[in-house]
């Protein structure tokens, strides 16, 4: 699937992530009342308009002004895959030309979108594709809120979405202040109000955002990127990662001080982190805490040497850690079919549109 819109005109107010009180300034500006901009905000959140002709209990003239001076979305789905396992994989693009990746995995009732946080990623782990090409920049709030209200309107009138995950393309915790602020548009009242409890921010671990995080009130739950039972390893796997140590320290202190859920993220790469002594030194770092792991075997991209293991010896490495009491789900791939892995589409649609020579 392909869709096709203009980026937003320059100079416009953007109405997705700003605040209440930020959209009602801007309608006074305009001559109208508070209650228009909540009538506004309604209509984007709740009732799912791309555009204001849609939000038809505003009056006619003030829908045209709004049209003149302000957008609902500077974003656009410029193409959509879906997997046979029902996973959809949403290419989308920004308004100066670059582009990012969200994606929406249906469980039963349940309906997760994961959402980027910056056009490429700096912390380049070997198996990933986001960060081929390095970091491009930082995407703004209202950029990381539009993602997850794409997600929303794939579904049905009466279906919702149920659970965001920030874990797409970048490290959320290198845009602090942006991730921040989106977080609280989602859980706002007048936003999509989402419980805290079915929002989780991925990390690959930066031990001082982690710690900081905890201090915000969001009390959203956090998994941490781990990858790996030793520095040397997690080192080979991250290059930029910082000690396990520091990460894990802080991680704890992030569950002890909002009581929120943690776990750690372990993507199993054959023949480098996958073998028992591995999975003794994850159940060391885990130690008495309630921390689920979460076992992901690899997502190959092309081009990249790194391999999932075999299933039997993924299912050997969740035993070993069972049998040292450690809480762990071995999860199934999602949307391998369709480059399910994050950056993946992104990266082919880049090539595609580069002339050939």
């Amino acid at each position: 699937m392909s869709v096709d819109s203009p980026a937003s005109p320059p100079g416009h107010f953007p109405i997705v992530g700003a605040t209440r009180d930020e959209v009602r300034e801007f309608v006074a500006a305009l001559g109208a009342r508070p209650y228009h901009a909540d009538q506004v905000l309604r209509w984007v959140y709740r009732g799912r308009a791309a555009g204001f002709e849609a939000m038809t209990d505003l009056a006619k003239p003030l829908r045209a002004t709004l049209a003149q001076r302000a957008v609902v979305f500077t974003s656009a789905v410029q193409r959509m895959e879906e997997s046979a396992d029902g996973t959809r994989k949403l290419l989308v693009g920004l308004a100066d030309g670059a582009a990012v990746e969200a994606v929406v995995i249906p469980e039963g009732r349940r309906h997760t979108v994961c959402v980027s946080t910056q056009v490429g990623c700096a912390i380049g782990c070997v198996f990933c594709a986001s960060g081929l090409g390095g970091l491009v920049r930082d995407l703004s709030h209202g950029e990381i809120v539009e993602q997850v209200l794409h997600a929303q309107g794939l579904l049905p009138p009466e279906e919702k979405l149920t659970n965001v995950v920030v874990m797409g393309i970048g490290e959320p915790l290198m845009n602090y202040a942006a991730l921040v602020r989106a977080l609280r548009v989602l859980m706002a009242p007048w936003g999509l109000a989402l419980s805290p409890r079915r929002i989780t921010v991925s990390t690959v671990g930066i031990a001082a955002r982690i710690r900081q995080l905890a201090d915000e009130g969001l009390g959203v739950n956090l998994a941490v990127s781990l990858h790996a039972s030793d520095d040397l390893t997690r080192q080979r796997l991250v290059p930029h990662a910082q000690p396990l140590q520091h990460v894990v320290a802080a991680a704890r202190h992030y569950r002890h001080a909002t009581g929120r859920e943690v776990t750690f993220e372990y993507v199993l790469v054959r023949d480098i982190n996958d073998s028992a002594a591995d999975a003794q030194g994850l159940a060391e770092w885990v130690g008495r805490e309630p921390i689920l792991v979460n076992l992901l075997p690899l997502n190959p991209v092309e081009g990249l040497a790194w391999q999932e293991p075999p299933a039997e010896r993924a299912e050997r490495f969740a035993a070993e850690l069972r049998r040292r009491h450690v809480r762990v789900q071995l999860r199934k791939r999602r949307g391998a079919d369709i480059a399910g892995a994050c950056g993946q589409l992104r990266r082919r649609a880049r090539d595609e549109a580069r002339p050939s020579t």
